[in-house]
């Protein structure tokens, strides 16, 4: 095996695991809404999920282990995407919010601060910072 076929294979498995991770967060209530599986399948393909991977997490997400980042500035990195997928179309309308604070709270931001990093990251996401500017911003909220 190659060094870039080890890397693109890691690639994909913290992509499995970050995109189980918010199928398991959004079945938290059981099911889910039709604006959530709209947006899961978007997220399927930026994440370059194959349709037999989406069907599989989609049945069984504790299949592949959450991963969160461990530290701050990855973190923030994969909050920078995630705010940025939540805009994408409005197609969460008024749930954007709602859904973005369920995936914080899953990739290790607290109760404590998570309805201001949600709001500061739709803020710099609305404004279109780079992620350069996104992290620095973010930094002086946590």
């Amino acid at each position: 095996m190659s060094f870039s076929d080890l890397f693109d294979s890691e690639f994909k498995q913290r992509n499995k695991g970050h995109f189980s991770s918010i199928v398991r967060l959004a079945l938290a209530d059981g099911f889910f809404a039709p604006e959530e599986k709209e947006f899961l399948d978007k997220l399927a393909i930026r994440l370059e999920i194959s349709p037999a991977e989406y069907v599989e997490i989609l049945e069984n997400p504790s299949k592949y282990p959450i991963n969160p980042p461990y530290l701050n500035s990855m973190r923030l990195e994969r909050l920078y995407d995630l705010a940025r997928i939540v805009r994408v179309d409005h197609l969460l309308g008024d749930n954007q919010e709602v859904m973005l604070k369920k995936l914080c709270l899953g990739i290790g931001f607290t109760l404590q601060n998570v309805d201001i990093v949600v709001a500061e990251a739709l803020l710099l996401v609305d404004n279109k910072t780079d992620i350069d500017d996104f992290v620095s911003e973010m930094e002086k909220h946590l």
